[in-house]
């Protein structure tokens, strides 16, 4: 028997769409994977594939409380050395050691100051301009 025509869903396809190698069969499965792992993480549903991204994540949590308030644990303790020992990363020419020596300031936050803001004539009140 030889195939002349594939039909599907109405329309008709040479029969070389069924001549699929091992690789595009991969290809096509691992970009599927991708896609339901992808779903899986946005709306918060665990499965196989989405499993070790949450796990990473949490992972990630863990360091960030550990840099925060000095809570140690032997992992955290070895990425916050290899972060610290690590060269400084940025868009290169930048100010090296001498910026990272500077102190920084933190912002403080104003009173309550009123904040004037400009309704763009909302209520009238430029109706002078005319």
């Amino acid at each position: 028997m030889e195939i002349k025509k594939v039909l599907q869903d109405g329309s008709m396809f040479d029969p070389a769409v069924l001549e699929l190698s091992t690789d595009a069969i991969l290809q096509k499965f691992q970009a599927a994977v991708k896609v339901q792992t992808s779903l899986s993480l946005g709306i918060g549903y665990s499965t196989t594939a989405s499993a070790p991204h949450t796990l990473l994540g949490g992972f990630k949590n863990l360091i960030a409380v550990a840099a925060e308030t000095g809570y140690q644990f032997e992992q955290a303790t070895a990425f916050l050395e290899a972060a610290k020992n690590a060269p400084a990363s940025g868009g290169g020419g930048g100010a090296g050691p001498a910026a990272a020596a500077a102190p920084v300031e933190e912002e403080k936050p104003k009173e309550d100051e009123p904040e004037d803001v400009d309704m763009g004539g909302l209520f009238g009140d430029d109706d002078d301009d005319y």
